[in-house]
Formats: structure tokens, C-alpha cells, sequence
């Protein structure tokens, strides 16, 4: 049983348990440990977000790692996919990023990269883990000059900004284009702005001034209602929100309104269709991906395929089978042809591209798909055990799925990251599945709550 690694890394309240100064120098040995797979001396990534218990996660990271012979490359606040380029860019063994993603400060995450920057798979997160509860290695001491050593790399930020303009072709710009952009006060304060203006776009900054306490605070993805404010009041063409760690975009039309991630997704499919450029013409999306992404991915001739959630899942999926372009509504889209994870900068820019190319707004080219009535609820649980052991959901979903009778679905599954399960219900009638969301919730808390 896996107990520290949930479905992005390990997280959890920072200074509480697993996510410790201890925890975090142990996770920093064992990867020194598992990554040293060549001669000569070793070297890790470490980078971060703007949570202040970064400070204190770096420096238990640092010194577990340094204790193993294995030097680390400081990089200090940078976008979660910076972190994933650095590792191929700087030939280190492995990567590390300190974040909690979307959640609020006073959480905190560490999530490693192999050095060809993909995450790990579950086997070598399991293998972490063993080395940790096995104490195996708590004899591997070595000493002298073989103690590894810390460096901070000053041109990480530069690197990683001309990396994100090399995914568009060099001839397009983005002048004439207002974008209001909303950093989280997170991990692309720096970043995304100069990205976008070195574009040429006119910029209007929001959530880019970080205190350590303030990261998604009321701001990016996860509350894009400032954005949409700011969007209206300034007359822009485009929003931007990006998370805590800079690997999910959230975007907002002229006219001040979110635009689903399904629907950046369809028209971002269809405009790769028609340039030849979507791999095996299709597009990997997941279990909660709207049935009208489906429906009009179908119609032009496009395969949807579908994974467990997590951008993890996504890119198994698509380099086991040789796709390009994937993505969750969350507002994870990946690109492997620019990079190993999810980049909300590069998502952006795509977007962007889309805009100038065509000089259709986004309000328009999000009317590529049209989306099935969806109710997404959220409900506290204060156990996980697996569904199929509790007979009165599994029977609820049953009888859910008979009143749909065809035309609509249910998905029931458990957060990865907090202690939520998710009740998702799409059909034709909106009152309908309302119906049935709420019984499975009522449901859900008589027997989990």
C-alpha cells in the first residue's frame, strides 16, 4: 500500500506530517539514492513556488540529496514545467518541485521528474517509498569530498522564458492583443508577464505580488472572478489565470466569461486537425472530460480517448500510444511536442496563436464544441475506503444510471490530493441530473461523511 504518494507527488499540511523537514530530507536520500544510474558526480533540481514553507522544504531536500554525494541546482520560484525543461536542459539526473499546485498556503508538495522530465511512475515513487520505511540506505554516508554541494543557478529564469517562446513559430507575435494576466501570486510572477510582452502583447498584471501567504488566495485558476472583473474593466481580448504552480491555464473571453477547459481543448484539436499536426487524429482527454467534447471531437473525424484524472494519466496514455495533445477541464493541457507536463504558459500561447491567426475572438473559437449539461459536486469524506465496498453507493449508482437510461452518465471517484469524492452527472435534462447528483451526495454523506 502506497502511503506517502497520492496522485501528484506527496502533499499535505507543511510542517505536519508527511509533509516535514525529516520527511522531506528522506524523500531527498532515497531520490538521491534511486537517480544515481551513472558515473561521475550526480546532480538534482530543485525549484519551488512562493509558499513560505518552501524555504524550509528546500533546505531539507538540499541536505538529504547533498548527504547521498549528489548535488543540487537551485532555481529557486519557478513554474512547475520549468522545472521538467530545466532537468533535460541542465542533463540532471532528476527534478524536484516544491508545491501544492492549486491549494491554499498553508499546504505544501514535493514532486520529482526523471531526468528525461516526465513524473515519475508509480513504481519508482513506490520504490521511494520503500527505501524510506526499509531504512536500507541509512548506512550510505559518504564523507570528505564525495558530500555533495549545492549551486544556485542565476539564468534558470531566462532559460525557461526563451524555451516558451520557441513553441511558436518565430515570424508570430501577439501586438495588438491586450491580456490581462493573473499569476496566483504564485510560481510564473516573473515569468508569465515577461513572456507575454516579449510577445509583444499589451499586459495588465494581477496576483504578482507573492508573501509567502497569499498564493491562490482569492485569485488564479481557482478564482477567476477577479480576472473577469479586470477583463471588463480594461477592455481586454483575452484572460489568463495560471495556479499556484504554473501547470494549468485558466482562460477568460472579452466578454468576461470562463472559458471550460473542454472547450480550449476542442477548438485547440481541431486547429492541430486541420494543420496536420494531431498525432493519430486523436485528442486524450479523461473520464471527466463533457460528452460534447466527444460529440464533436466525433464529427470532425477525431478519436477522444480517455484516462483516469490527473495529468500523470494523460501522459502515460499519450506517450504509451503516441499522441500529442491532451488535457483535463481542471485546465492541465499537454503539448509533448513542446514539452513533458503541463505548462500553462505554453498553453496560453497556443491559445494566443489561435486568436492571431484566424483574428477571431475567443468567445467565438470556443463554440467548437458544445458542451452536455454537467453538475460537478464536491463532498467531504472522512474515510476512503474503495467504492466497490460500499453496497448502498454502488446501488445508487445503479439506479442512477437506469433513470438516465442512455442519455447521460455517472462518475463517482475520490480527490487525489484532498479528503473530497466527486460527483459527477451529465445528461440532456439538467433537472434530471440535478436529481440524481443530489441523491448520490445525500447518499455519499449517510455512509462516508
Amino acid at each position: 500500500m502506497r502511503k506517502l504518494f497520492g496522485t501528484d507527488g506527496v502533499r499535505g499540511v507543511a510542517n505536519l506530517d508527511p509533509m516535514t523537514s525529516e520527511m522531506a530530507m528522506q524523500l531527498g536520500r532515497a531520490a538521491a539514492h534511486l537517480f544515481m544510474r551513472r558515473s561521475g558526480r550526480h546532480q538534482i533540481v530543485i525549484g519551488k513556488d512562493t509558499r513560505i514553507s518552501g524555504y524550509m522544504l528546500e533546505s531539507a531536500l538540499t541536505s538529504g540529496i547533498c548527504s547521498m554525494g549528489v548535488d543540487v541546482l537551485l532555481v529557486g520560484p519557478l513554474p512547475t514545467p520549468a522545472i521538467a525543461f530545466l532537468t533535460r536542459s541542465l542533463r540532471a539526473d532528476a527534478g524536484v518541485m516544491i508545491s501544492a499546485s492549486h491549494n491554499p498556503y498553508q499546504d505544501n508538495g514535493i514532486k520529482f521528474f526523471s531526468n528525461d522530465g516526465f513524473k515519475l511512475p508509480d513504481e519508482m515513487e513506490s520504490r521511494i517509498e520503500s527505501l524510506i520505511v526499509s531504512n536500507e540506505i541509512a548506512h550510505l554516508r559518504p564523507t570528505a569530498d564525495a558530500i555533495g554541494k549545492a549551486y544556485r543557478i542565476d539564468d534558470a529564469e531566462g532559460r525557461y522564458i526563451e524555451f516558451v517562446k520557441r513553441s511558436l513559430p518565430k515570424e508570430l507575435d501577439f501586438q495588438g492583443i491586450k491580456v490581462v494576466v493573473d499569476c496566483a501570486n504564485g510560481a510564473a510572477y516573473k515569468v508569465a508577464p515577461t513572456v507575454l510582452r516579449e510577445l509583444g502583447a499589451k499586459v495588465e498584471v494581477i496576483g504578482n505580488k507573492p508573501d509567502g501567504m497569499n498564493i491562490n488566495a482569492g485569485c488564479g485558476a481557482v478564482h477567476p472572478e477577479l480576472l473577469q472583473k479586470v477583463v471588463r474593466e480594461q477592455g481586454a481580448h483575452i484572460g489568463l489565470a495560471l495556479d499556484g504552480d504554473a501547470d494549468r491555464a485558466i482562460f477568460v473571453c472579452e466578454q468576461g466569461r470562463v472559458v471550460d477547459g473542454d472547450h480550449v481543448m476542442a477548438m485547440l484539436a481541431l486547429d492541430l486537425h486541420r494543420q496536420g499536426q494531431l498525432a493519430k487524429q486523436t485528442v486524450v482527454g479523461t473520464v471527466m472530460s463533457n460528452f460534447g467534447l466527444e460529440l464533436a471531437m466525433t464529427k470532425a473525424g477525431i478519436a477522444l480517448a480517455r484516462t483516469a484524472v490527473g495529468d500523470r494519466y494523460l501522459l502515460e496514455r499519450m506517450s504509451a500510444e503516441g499522441y500529442n495533445f491532451g488535457g483535463e477541464q481542471s485546465g492541465h493541457f499537454i503539448f509533448l511536442d513542446h514539452n513533458t507536463t503541463g505548462d500553462g504558459l505554453i498553453s496560453a500561447l497556443q491559445v494566443l496563436s489561435l486568436m492571431k491567426r484566424t483574428e477571431k475572438p475567443l468567445s467565438t473559437l470556443a463554440q467548437a464544441m458544445t458542451a452536455v449539461p454537467q453538475i460537478l459536486l464536491n463532498v467531504n469524506v472522512t474515510q476512503k475506503p474503495h467504492l466497490d465496498k460500499v453496497p448502498e453507493l454502488q446501488r445508487a449508482i445503479s439506479e442512477s444510471e437506469q433513470r438516465l437510461n442512455g442519455s447521460g452518465r455517472v462518475l463517482v471517484r475520490y480527490s487525489g490530493t484532498e479528503p473530497l469524492l466527486r460527483v459527477m452527472v451529465e445528461g440532456e435534462c439538467e433537472e434530471q441530473i440535478r436529481e440524481v447528483a443530489d441523491h448520490l451526495v445525500h447518499v455519499v454523506r449517510t455512509h462516508l461523511g
